[in-house]
């Protein structure tokens, strides 16, 4: 798990800000019916005197959480940029027999207008739940990927990057295949459950008999608000895990994390797209526990406290790699998972995690199944995942406490623009 992670958006000033009435410009019909009900009558003057008609009903603005928008159109697909949610699904289906390119044509249009509508926190176009009748949008977004066998179903092999050709096998792959790759890949993130589970359900039943489902994968991360400031996530071994994620305010940020625009060896409709690694990595979290708090600083590199290195300072302060203690030992192991994933020591590799925990229960014998559902982003997977990855399986003192035991690659074109689908280039190009 590369020592990168995506910091949370602050909290908006909403959060802050005393409710206000709001203006007669509209509310949604959504934001209509989780207020009705929640407002009195107000009297126009004090006691109720004779002579004074009752005010109109005025409603409750929703909390910040809720009436957070992400938009659907754009340069990049929305899910990659933003803060990291509370909540999410990961899901990859395959095509059914005889669906081919014109069904999977159809079923993209579908998707991406459902994803608009309930990413503007309006229903689903047909058949609506209301599941999340009464939440606004809460930061939904909906993200769209395709597998390396769905060229094959569809006769578009020649369309097919060459970015998206299999990942090697790696040391600590225990790899279950009903649980990796697929056709397509939909990512789900939102900060209310129940808004992320209509999402997954209505995408669902768009897929109609053009698609089923292969897997499905359920995470979680902080809720916004429950830090008194915004940090960096924090993993179920307890660390904070992340620091040095790529930002955008990075002057190659672009070039690591995006295809660009013009000028790729990659096919023209992946312009302004990336490549996501998905990985289903178990925490082998009875052993972890076991370790005393200074053993497990040695293995990550970092304190556990607030992540700072252990050559001192903050959690932003630059690692000394090259320091000793009164023993002669490096503070800072060769092996820490910390000092492997740095990008200066990977010929500049860089990702950027936007990952999500996971708990499914446990074994019969009480461990614990839970862990990291992975996913990063980049340019190219040759050049970020899989150069990290391949340092990491010759030393990392934490692979002796994880298993990778899903994976999957997928090509996420760019955004689409007004009155276009995800994928179209690709699909009708």
């Amino acid at each position: 798990m590369p020592d990168q992670s995506l910091p949370q958006a602050p909290p908006s000033a909403a959060q802050d800000a005393p409710p206000q009435a709001p203006a007669d410009r509209g509310l949604s019909r959504r934001a209509l019916l989780g207020t009705a009900g929640a407002t009195g009558l107000v009297l126009g003057a004090a006691g109720g005197a004779v002579g004074y008609a009752a005010a109109p009903p005025s409603a409750t603005p929703l909390s910040s959480v809720g009436s957070d928008q992400v938009m659907f159109h754009g340069k990049h697909q929305p899910g990659i940029l933003q803060g990291l949610q509370a909540h999410g699904h990961l899901v990859a289906f395959d095509l059914t027999p005889g669906s081919g390119r014109t069904g999977a044509a159809a079923l993209l249009r579908r998707w991406s207008e459902t994803a608009r509508r309930l990413m503007a926190g309006e229903a689903a176009a047909h058949g609506d739940t209301d599941v999340a009748r009464d939440a606004g949008p809460s930061s939904l977004t909906v993200t769209f990927g395709f597998g390396h066998s769905f060229f094959a179903r569809t006769g578009l092999e020649e369309r097919r990057p060459v970015a998206l050709d299999p990942l090697p096998a790696f040391s600590s792959d225990h790899l279950d295949a009903r649980r990796s790759n697929g056709d397509l890949w939909v990512q789900i993130g939102a900060n209310d459950a129940l808004v992320a589970f209509h999402a997954l359900r209505a995408l669902q039943k768009d897929a109609g008999g053009v698609a089923r489902v292969r897997w499905q994968m359920n995470g979680f991360n902080r809720s916004p608000g429950a830090t008194a400031h915004p940090m960096t996530a924090r993993n179920l071994m307890g660390q904070v895990d992340g620091t040095r994620n790529p930002k955008p305010s990075d002057a190659d940020f672009d070039r690591r994390i995006f295809v660009p625009a013009s000028g790729s060896a990659d096919p023209a409709w992946m312009a302004n797209g990336s490549y996501v690694v998905v990985r289903r990595i178990r925490m082998l979290l009875d052993d972890w526990e076991q370790l005393s708090r200074a053993a497990q600083e040695q293995v990550i590199g970092r304190r556990k406290a607030d992540g700072a290195p252990l050559t001192g300072g903050t959690e932003t302060t630059g690692m000394d790699l090259e320091k000793t203690d009164a023993n002669g030992d490096l503070v800072i192991p060769l092996n820490a998972h910390a000092r492997i994933t740095r990008p200066d020591q990977n010929g500049g590799a860089a990702m950027l995690r936007r990952p999500f925990s996971y708990h499914d229960g446990f074994d019969a014998d009480g461990t614990p199944d839970a862990g990291l559902l992975f996913v990063c982003w980049q340019a190219d997977p040759l050049r970020g995942f899989v150069t990290v990855q391949r340092k990491l399986d010759r030393g990392d003192a934490l692979s002796r406490f994880v298993r990778h035991e899903a994976s999957g690659l997928f090509a996420v074109p760019g955004g689409a623009a007004e009155g276009e689908y995800v994928g179209q280039a690709l699909l009708e190009g």
